[in-house]
């Protein structure tokens, strides 16, 4: 008999093995998906680790809760004034788009490989969702950036569209497990789950950050355990309802990030973290669920429907919903071809195994098959794809200081940081003499990797990043005073 000490021991291991698959990931450009897949597979019963799990129960109830807690954590990463430009062709994509790329799927499982076209378009739904964070990661292992308004479409596309598959999942089953008139009963479900799911999403969302603000809990670290059950809570709510929860989760953490509350980059942090996790051992737990053995069997099916989804399907999807958009002809195809598919078509595809659905293992098979040759050929093809379309811009990332400024709620002061222009006419003054405003103060300047410590008779030099405490009403005069040009 295993012992507890031996099975806390293979669980860290797998863990620590995923950390440092994450690591491979950057570094060589594989994404991450397709390693925490591998190592849940060479962990299971057919590889060495040995481990037998075959539970679609227990694997379809840990990924709904930590796809749950990803949507969140996606939602609050979101900021809305970026994405509110490409907000409406986004949505168009998550919703429209994942009824036509799951017709288009549906209808070719039909026409050519036996399926009935209910099964097929179940099929079609259940890989019609993409996840983002397998592109960008790709893109990050080579310092690769896309047009912010690809990248802020594809984000806010990724984190809207799962509800939409989930809809015509659950739908789907439904229809084929009674009879039922398909119109009727579709259209109900869909106004019921999206709409109770929208409300609610931004009912709970609100009085979660208002909980937040004014419970005042005296121990910071109660706040991640305030917020990490809330996440359970609102999702369950709405399901138990009739709305769809996971589009609720993404609505309240998309309201929680776009608002100040208490203790906001330490709960990002949290939740951050926190999804990394759950994606791990979502990964890792249908890693286990597939038998390797049984994907030879689909291998011929899978190439031919999975050739549909990338050279079909998507783009088809794509170009109907961009049409007469502001995207060009090249940003419009690396859009159609970085949909990769995610984790969250294999969670999907315990649906029909557990609704007792016909040709529900055929359909897991298939669904797991599609998603690795989604992330090998697409995954790996993209840094390549964006450089021949002449998208490629260089890749910015986040600026990390030595020192943080927590916003309370009805705090006027703010911590920002501005970059002194090697034209502006701050350049060589000490800082006295610069005139900021009162409520204004220079806490840091970062040069060339290194960081000082200011003090009056400091001079600026061109580059230099400031990090400076003030009153947000003074952003536009100190912006102006270190931008304005000097005089020739």
């Amino acid at each position: 008999m295993i012992s507890i000490e031996q099975i806390l021991i293979g669980i860290a291991v797998i863990l620590i093995l995923s950390v440092f698959a994450s690591k491979a990931s950057e570094k060589y450009g594989i994404p991450a998906l397709l390693l925490f897949l591998v190592l849940g597979m060479l962990a299971g019963s057919e590889g060495p680790g040995g481990v037998y799990f075959d539970d679609p129960w227990l694997a379809q109830a840990l990924g709904v809760a930590a796809l749950a807690y990803i949507l969140f954590a996606g939602g609050v990463d979101t900021n809305w004034p970026n994405v509110r430009p490409v907000g409406g062709r986004s949505l168009m994509l998550s919703t429209v788009g994942v009824a036509i790329t799951a017709a288009v799927v549906g209808v070719t499982a039909f026409l050519v490989f036996g399926f009935s076209l209910l099964e097929g378009l179940l099929l079609g739904s259940i890989i019609a969702s993409t996840d983002a964070a397998a592109v960008f990661s790709v893109l990050r292992s080579r310092s690769i950036g896309l047009p912010d308004r690809v990248k802020h479409l594809l984000e806010f596309e990724s984190g809207s569209n799962d509800p939409m598959a989930v809809f015509l999942t659950v739908a789907l089953i439904g229809l084929l497990m009674q009879d039922a008139n398909p119109f009727i009963a579709l259209t109900q479900m869909f106004v019921q789950q999206m709409a109770l799911g929208a409300i609610l999403g931004f009912i709970l969302g609100w009085v979660l950050v208002w909980i937040v603000n004014h419970i005042g809990l005296e121990t910071e670290g109660l706040y991640p355990v305030l917020t990490l059950s809330s996440v359970l809570f609102i999702y369950g709510v709405i399901s138990f309802f009739g709305g769809n929860g996971f589009l609720g989760v993404y609505i309240a953490g998309l309201l929680m990030g776009n608002r100040t509350f208490v203790h906001k980059k330490s709960l990002l942090r949290f939740h951050d973290g926190l999804a990394w996790l759950m994606q791990i051992i979502m990964f890792l737990i249908l890693g286990l669920q597939v038998f390797p053995s049984q994907l030879v069997p689909v291998i011929g099916t899978g190439l031919l429907l999975s050739g549909v989804l990338m050279l079909a399907a998507r783009p088809i999807a794509v170009f109907v919903c961009l049409f007469l958009s502001c995207f060009s002809l090249k940003e419009t195809l690396l859009i159609a071809w970085v949909g990769l598919r995610g984790a969250v078509p294999i969670i999907l595809a315990t649906f029909p195994l557990l609704a007792g659905v016909p040709n529900a293992d055929r359909i897991f098979n298939l669904v797991f098959f599609i998603v690795l040759t989604s992330v090998l050929l697409q995954g790996t093809s993209i840094p390549l794809v964006v450089r021949y379309l002449g998208l490629a811009t260089p890749r910015s990332s986040k600026p990390r200081y030595p020192l943080e400024f927590e916003e309370g709620k009805g705090m006027e002061a703010t911590l920002m940081d501005f970059i002194i222009p090697y034209n502006s006419a701050a350049i060589e003054k000490p800082i006295v003499d610069l005139r900021l405003p009162d409520q204004c103060v220079i806490t840091l300047i970062s040069r060339d990797d290194e960081y000082i410590v200011p003090t009056g008779t400091t001079r600026l030099e061109g580059g230099d990043v400031l990090l400076i405490i003030l009153n947000k009403a003074s952003i536009p005069e100190v912006h102006k005073t270190l931008s304005t040009p000097r005089s020739e």
